[in-house]
């Protein structure tokens, strides 16, 4: 297991936004999938599926705090 494999990606998966793991939840799609997808859409449409990436992360988090899994403090 290389160094990669073994501890930068479990710290990017933890610390990330989860938007692409939560489209693959909800769709029953594979992860690594939906992101592979979102980074081709990303060079096909000019970046703007940052803009969504960015909005629904932004959404999920504040999902998280009124539901009370995210303390403000």
């Amino acid at each position: 297991m290389s160094f990669v494999e073994s501890k930068v990606k479990p710290f990017i998966e933890k610390y990330s936004f989860g938007v692409c793991s939560y489209i693959a939840d909800k769709w029953g799609l594979d992860e690594s999938k939906v992101r592979l997808y979102f980074i081709y859409s990303s060079f096909i449409a000019f970046g703007s599926p940052v803009i969504f990436y960015l909005v629904t992360a932004f959404w999920l988090n504040i999902k998280k705090v009124i539901r009370g899994g995210i303390s403000l403090r």
